[in-house]
């Protein structure tokens, strides 16, 4: 496939129009492009690349970059070479007077994203790692795509960014056709870049017409309104809001700002941060009617001679609000709440927290300790030990191979650190036995697809256990497959006994293995009544089982699983009319949330469990 230029991208008009404002004005700092997969703003995004400066970076940031890689650290070769400590700049610093590119930028690590956030702010990169220290300067502009699908880019790091774009899919089957028609064409079949060349003239004039620029104090006002108005928070956006109209007056090549630049600049900055529609401002609201005394008989109030008005005269701040305003509310989306902002405001959404370890997930830095079963850090144990070759190699006796190796000491060593999304593991108890078995199996399967929905953004995993008849059962080990509990779900077992201490057993054993594979977020979710008939251990010989023993091994297990600091929510299934309150009382001994649903729906329950 070939790469296209930027001019000969097909449509995203939105996207280019700030693409073309970020390249007059870079201080507007970067542009956050959400789009579904495959409409190509991956394309577009560095396509811009055709129209910087000659020389100037454009740097692709992967999404699981390292520290040392990102901000710079030791380089080992020369380090081994001299003997000495030699700093490596890291992809920040050589992204300065350019541009950083993130693809998927809603799934960039957190620290990776501080550090970018850091730069951003302060134009420089600091280095203070491996034991060296150097700062570099690195001005530049951050360019980053993402899918909404996969969960929102961090309000925080939106909140850097001058610009917002939400594209919707191709829907227009022109449009569609002309897309593929450009990217199967042969090479030697395309139009020349007379197209880039022309956009790069343009914003090189557009960048030498921009201090010229004047914008007046009632356009900045209305601006200012204009936020207020969609619940815009922060001064930062302001100045956004102002840049992006004195790029757009720049590339249109005027020296002053008219309506049209600060429309592009609402619908640019403003719009994409709107967390509730259009509502009028403090200044808006009605005031009391004056009481100063009404003129004399036969005198002209002088704001009212005609003389005073002049067809020229300057629109008020509130007119021109009102203009921005009425061109806002016709891109609002039918919800609101797909707006980037508007899901931040809804809450955080993503991993259900970060946890380290020495096994698994992104590997983030190397400490120092022994093995012991742990991955050595190969690099970072070499370069603690470059520094020291020098003299370690004049100390070892002499011999062919002295010169050649490297010295490696117990204090050297590094052990890798990894960081992996903390999900949880739902492990889900439910009753089988009794004439609401087949209620029960219904709400906890789509309860169970519910999660699993959600498994891959929250790294959660469900796990399934069916107590009825003689002994409870594991149907689903944790799995965060939803192919795999499909199957397993298909048909689920009914009837027969209640083993309620067989299934506190299995669900404490289940949560005890996966505590041993790094899994420490775990909830019990007991659909039951509370009520057991069939004890853990029953005697072949009793035909009818001993209630005061079945209910003592249920009081001990459940106070073992308390002890054991396991999170557990009892959701009690039986009719209020019916009820005793066993379900109540087992919620005490596990020391677990009550909750009291007996015609419980699959999203009743999820809400409960994973607000």
């Amino acid at each position: 496939m070939n790469r296209l230029s930027f001019d000969d991208v097909v449509g995203m008009e939105r996207a280019k129009q700030a693409l073309l404002l970020l390249a007059v004005d870079p201080s507007l700092a970067g542009l956050a492009l959400a789009a579904p997969v495959g409409s190509g703003k991956s394309t577009l995004a560095r396509a811009f690349a055709s129209l910087l400066p000659a020389g100037a970076p454009f740097v692709e940031l992967p999404i699981n970059v390292t520290e040392d890689r990102l901000i710079g650290g030791l380089d080992l070769e020369a380090t081994l070479a001299r003997g000495e400590r030699v700093i490596e700049p890291g992809l920040l610093a050589r992204a300065h007077s350019g541009v950083v590119y993130v693809d998927s930028l809603n799934l960039l690590d957190a620290g990776a994203a501080a550090h970018v956030m850091d730069a951003l702010a302060r134009g420089v990169v600091r280095v203070e790692r491996d034991g060296v220290s150097a700062v570099y300067p690195t001005h530049f502009m951050l360019i980053g795509t993402f899918d909404p699908s996969d969960g929102p880019v961090a309000g925080s790091l939106l909140d850097r960014l001058g610009l917002i774009v939400a594209l919707s899919a191709q829907s227009d089957v022109h449009r569609r056709q002309e897309v593929v028609r450009r990217n199967v064409r042969p090479a030697s079949d395309r139009p020349d870049e007379n197209g880039d060349d022309m956009l790069r003239a343009l914003i090189e004039l557009a960048r030498k017409q921009l201090p010229h620029v004047a914008i007046l104090d009632e356009q900045i006002e209305a601006l200012a309104r204009a936020a207020l108005s969609l619940g815009v928070e922060g001064n930062r956006v302001d100045v956004f809001a102002v840049k992006a109209a004195l790029a757009s007056a720049a590339l249109a090549g005027r020296a002053d700002v008219t309506e049209a630049d600060l429309e592009i600049a609402a619908k640019l900055v403003l719009l994409p941060r709107a967390t509730r529609p259009p509502q009028p401002t403090a200044a808006e609201q009605p005031s009391q009617p004056s009481q100063a005394a009404p003129p004399p008989d036969g005198a002209r109030d002088p704001a009212e001679t005609p003389e005073e008005k002049s067809p020229d005269q300057t629109p008020t701040p509130e007119h021109i609000e009102e203009l921005l305003l009425s061109a806002i509310e016709t891109e609002l989306p039918a919800e609101l709440t797909q707006l980037p902002f508007a899901v931040q405001r809804r809450g955080k959404t993503g991993s259900r927290g970060i946890a380290l370890n020495d096994r698994r997930g992104r590997y983030v830095r190397a400490v120092p300790g022994a093995p012991r079963g742990r991955k050595i850090a190969l690099l970072p144990t070499l370069l603690a030990a470059a520094p020291w070759q020098t003299l370690r190699r004049a100390q070892q006796p002499a011999n062919g191979h002295s010169a050649s190796r490297v010295v490696l000491r117990k204090e050297d060593v590094r052990v890798k650190r990894f960081r992996d999304k903390a999900g949880t593991l739902f492990i889900f108890v439910v009753d089988a036995s009794g004439s609401m078995a087949l209620n029960r199996m219904r709400e906890a399967k789509g309860t169970v697809a519910r999660l699993l929905r959600s498994a891959y953004v929250h790294r959660d995993q469900v796990a399934l256990i069916a107590f009825r008849g003689p002994a409870a059962q594991l149907l689903l080990p944790p799995s965060s497959s939803p192919d795999r509990a499909r199957r397993e779900l298909d048909v689920l077992p009914t009837g027969g006994g209640t083993p309620l201490a067989s299934a506190l057993w299995l669900a404490w054993q289940t949560a005890r293995q996966a505590r041993t594979r790094g899994i420490h977020n775990i909830t019990l979710v007991l659909l039951t009544d509370g009520r057991a008939n069939v004890s853990l251990h029953p005697h072949p010989d009793e035909r009818s089982a001993d209630k005061e023993q079945i209910q003592n091994e249920i009081h001990q297990l459940a106070r073992c699983i308390a002890a054991d600091r396991l999170n557990a929510v009892v959701i009690d299934t039986q009719a209020g009319y019916l009820s005793r309150g066993e379900a109540r009382a087992l919620a005490g001994d596990l020391n677990a949330r009550y909750v009291y649903l007996p015609n419980a729906r699959a999203h009743q329950i999820t809400e409960v469990i994973a607000p």
